[in-house]
Parts: C-alpha cells; structure tokens; sequence
C-alpha cells in the first residue's frame, strides 16, 4: 500500500493519505512537535440515515429512528465479554464515540503506545456482537439518556429550533429517536445498518500528532479484517424539503436560570458538497461575524442594554442536503434580540455589507483556520466531517483566497431571508 504525499505551502502542513483495497480511506497528518495523538474512525451514516437501499439491493430498508446511536453504543460489546475501554487504558489511550447527524466515529487521544490504540480501535470497529439479550438491556440505557435530554434546556433549544426550519426533513429528529422507537430496534436491523454503513469503503481513518506516517499506515493496514467494498454508493433516501420553515417560533419552559434563545436561518441554496460547499460556508461565516460576531455594532449595542451576555455563539452548520446559520445565547428579553437580529438584516438589505469589515473579518476567519490546526482532535475531528462532504480541507486556502466582497454581497442577499427566520426559546420553569 503505498501512500501519497501533499504539503500546504501556506501554512507547512503536511499530509499522508491512501485508498485501500478494502476501500478504507487513510488520512495521516504528522505533527513532530506535539505530544499528543489523536485518531479517529469514522463511517458516513447518522441519525438522518434511517432510509435507505444497499448497494446491489432494489429494496427500500426503513429502520428505527435512532439506530445509528444505538448502534454506536452497542459496538463496545465484546464477544468474549472484555470491556474495549479497559484494553485503551491499557494503552494509556482515552477513548470515546460520537453519532452525529451525519457521522458516528470511534476516536481515542494518547500520548504512548500509538500503533497499540490503532490496533484496538481497528479491531473493535470491525468486530459487532449483538445478541437479543443485550439489545434489550440497552434499550432501558439509551430510554434513561433520552429522558435526560428531555430536561436539558440547551438539549431542547437546539432540536426545537430545529423543528422550526424544518418541516420534512430527518434533521429536525432527536440522534438518540424516541423510547417509542428505540423500542423496535432488533439485532437483525443492528447487523443489517452495519453490513450497510460500517463496509469500509463507506469509511476513513484520519490520525493527526506525532507518528510516522509509514509505521502508522502498516498499522492500520494490518488492522483490515476482510472487506470487500461497495462497488456502487449506498442511496440514502430523504424526503423533498420545501423552502419555507415549518413556523417561526416556539418556546418551552424548563429549568433554567434564565431564558435561552437561538435563532437563525434555513439555508435554501443546497444539494452539493465539495469546493462550492465550503466556499458557501466561508462566506456565510464570514457575513455572520460581520452582523453579529463580537467587534460588530450589533452585539456592542446589545451588550450595554444587557439583552445579551458572554454566553452568545455563532455558527453555520451545513451538509449537502440542509444547512442553517445560528445565533444562540441567554437573554432577558429573547424577542427583543430576535427583532434586533432582523433589523440588523433589512438595515444591511438597504445599506449593503461594509467592505473595511469584509476585508478585516476575512482575515480573522483565515487566522482562526490557522489555530485550529494546533489542537489535533478538533483538526482531525473537522478533517473528518469534511472528508464526508467531498471537502478537501487541505485546500481551505486555495477556496478561501477566491471570495471576494461581492460573493459575500450575493451570499447575504440569498440567505439571510426573513421569511427563512426562526426562534426558539426556552424560558425558566
């Protein structure tokens, strides 16, 4: 197997990577002065991923709402018994899993016995064991996490906010499901999303710290237990999203010190990945920092009339098939916010976005690029979902250099739609 070599001229980076025969992807940045390494194995298939037809099949498969995340905490059930995360502390390895939307990966930090934590984490991805009984057993695990979330505030803002822009479309559902439908869940449908969305050519192996690239990748090699790839791509089905969001408002009450909001955007400009994906989300970025990021009229206004405080974030968050832009926080007074945001909005609809801003916060989105490379899980961790969008982060700059005023100009006009608005509060019990 041999790998092939690139390095970033812009910022040194450099980056060892192969397909192999199994249809693995391998992805290997090294970084000699850090002690710290992280990895981490990823598949493409998450919570939005409960339709869908095998490669070879003609059949449609529907399976329970919340069976990526089922199956996630099932894949550290052992055959013999053991406990995987007594094999990684064996190693000094400190791992852990998450399910996503759109991912679920399998990941661990360490600084020693990096080719051992490889091992275990290859070994233990590739080896399920489901029986009746113990699928039943977690079904009472994950019912307990589900009620959790249903008193966390920001748990509930979220997926409420959610539910407001979206009318069809699977994004809007909780990643745990329901305890209704978790209730469904069988070892039949865990080994039937496995066979499907755990093939290896459905999946990448991404590593960031201090290795050697050809050590890491025999590793990884000798780590592939029989696979024949997909020879076609897996079709997820999902239903037509229409433009307009399902309401603009909702509110909830529950144990918080005081009343959260987020508001945002649906994006309506989707159905592609790659360059013009992450083009889109430089941009969108960029115009959010501009209106409502920390140095902006906007958020010194709000501050002084204690309508926000340091609890207050931005984000774009998008996918081939749904993106959206966020701003979240606490107020007093969550309507009030939400009405500066949209007068924040028609002001620059009438005045047009300042060019000395553009030109000063393009500049601090390439600088945060820049440190984001310093912390190697976060690096590895949006390496990888970028991966799965057909996103070459390698080449950030390459698409970053190519903005200019009037894209971000276009961009606001398409996006930043108050039709397209929502709001989700949840207010103290």
């Amino acid at each position: 197997m041999e790998l092939q070599y690139r390095k970033n001229d812009k910022t040194g980076e450099e980056l060892y990577y192969t397909t192999h025969s199994s249809g693995l992807g391998i992805y290997i940045i090294p970084k000699k002065d850090y002690s710290k390494t992280y990895a981490i194995f990823g598949t493409r298939y998450g919570s939005v991923d409960s339709k869908f037809v095998v490669p070879g099949e003609s059949e449609l498969t529907e399976v329970p709402d919340g069976i990526a995340h089922y199956l996630e905490h099932k894949m550290f059930d052992q055959p013999d018994g053991s406990n995987v995360f007594d094999k990684f502390s064996k190693y000094g390895g400190n791992a852990n899993a998450f399910t996503s939307f759109n991912i679920t990966a399998y990941l661990f930090a360490a600084t020693s016995n990096i080719e051992e934590n490889i091992e275990t984490l290859m070994d233990y991805v590739q080896s399920p064991y489901f029986t009746e009984e113990s699928v039943q057993k977690e079904q009472g695990i994950i019912g307990q996490e589900i009620r959790m979330y249903d008193d966390s505030g920001s748990w509930k803002l979220f997926f409420n906010f959610l539910n407001c822009l979206y009318k069809e479309h699977p994004v809007k559902k909780e990643i745990a499901g329901t305890v209704e439908s978790i209730s469904h869940i069988t070892p039949e449908y865990l080994y039937k999303c496995y066979d499907t969305f755990y093939n290896l050519s459905n999946m990448s192996i991404v590593v960031v710290g201090n290795v050697d690239p050809v050590k890491i990748s025999k590793v990884i090699e000798n780590g592939v237990k029989k696979n024949e790839p997909f020879e076609e791509k897996i079709k997820k089905v999902y239903p037509t999203e229409p433009d307009e969001v399902a309401k603009h408002y909702a509110e909830q009450s529950l144990s918080v010190a005081m009343p959260l909001f987020m508001t945002g955007f649906k994006d309506t400009n989707n159905c592609f990945g790659g360059d013009e994906l992450l083009k889109k989300s430089i941009e969108t970025n960029i115009i959010l920092k501009m209106l409502f990021g920390r140095s902006s009229k906007f958020y010194k206004s709000l501050y002084e009339k204690g309508l926000i405080n340091n609890r207050f974030s931005l984000e774009y968050t998008m996918q081939p098939d749904y993106a959206y832009s966020s701003i979240d926080g606490e107020s007093s007074d969550p309507k009030a916010v939400y009405e500066a945001v949209i007068n924040e909005v028609e002001e620059t609809r009438k005045n047009g976005l300042s060019k000395e801003d553009f030109e000063r916060i393009k500049k601090v989105v390439w600088g945060e690029y820049i440190r984001s490379q310093n912390d190697v899980e976060d690096y590895a961790v949006t390496f990888l979902q970028m991966l799965f969008m057909d996103i070459d982060y390698f080449n950030f700059y390459d698409v970053y250099k190519t903005i200019t005023f009037e894209d971000v100009q276009k961009r606001f006009e398409e996006h930043f739609v108050k039709e397209h608005s929502a709001l989700s509060v949840i207010n103290p019990v």
